[in-house]
């Protein structure tokens, strides 16, 4: 396979890829309850792209950005993001908690990218609206899906209700999930940047 084929392929060998993770985590979850409500906004999302990609094909560097979060929510929905097997890291640190819901909370901010993208090429604003308007979009969606959570939690109980809040007993995770979100936004714009500077 030429360089050239593996590019224009690449988001389909990528989707290809993702859908086999999915189906593997699909089996035996540590909670059913919590995988199906996580994997809403990942089915949705996973949908959304691959019917939209005959009419707006990003590029394979958005593609690669938005599998990230895929690929780390769902791995987050198959065992509880509190319960991801994630020591390595905690203990590299010295961390109190498992932070692997940080790092995809984060991998969210990567959707700036692709937001970014879209406008620029479809023409719909200058290019400090966009950059702005990419940022703000993931922190609303950031502030969003915390309402989500607080509402499922309250709604669900028990243990499904605390395992998807996935607060580990801080007070400030709501705030600092959307931190996270936001960080990931700013970093992938200014990749976005970057890029467009140097193409």
């Amino acid at each position: 396979m030429t360089y050239r084929i593996f590019k224009q392929y690449y988001p389909h060998i990528l989707a290809a890829c993702f859908t086999v993770l999915w189906c593997v985590l699909a089996i035996n979850p540590l909670m059913r309850d919590v995988w199906l409500a996580e994997n809403l906004p990942i089915v949705g999302v996973f949908l959304l792209l691959v019917a939209s990609f005959k009419k707006f094909r990003f590029s394979n560097t958005a593609y690669t950005l938005m599998s990230v979060w895929l690929i780390l929510h769902t791995i987050g929905g198959h065992y509880t993001f509190a319960k991801v097997p994630f020591d390595f890291f905690t203990d590299m640190f010295d961390l109190e908690r498992n932070h692997f819901d940080r790092i995809a909370h984060f991998s969210i901010g990567f959707y700036a990218y692709p937001i970014a993208e879209l406008v620029t090429r479809k023409k719909q604003a200058t290019p400090i609206v966009t950059y702005l308007f990419s940022l703000f979009g993931i922190m609303s969606l950031a502030a969003g899906y915390e309402i989500i959570e607080w509402w499922y939690a309250v709604l669900e109980g028990g243990d499904a209700g605390i395992e998807f809040l996935g607060s580990q007993g801080d007070i400030w995770d709501a705030q600092k999930d959307m931190l996270a979100d936001t960080l990931g936004a700013v970093a992938s714009l200014a990749l976005f940047r970057w890029h467009n500077n140097t193409n």
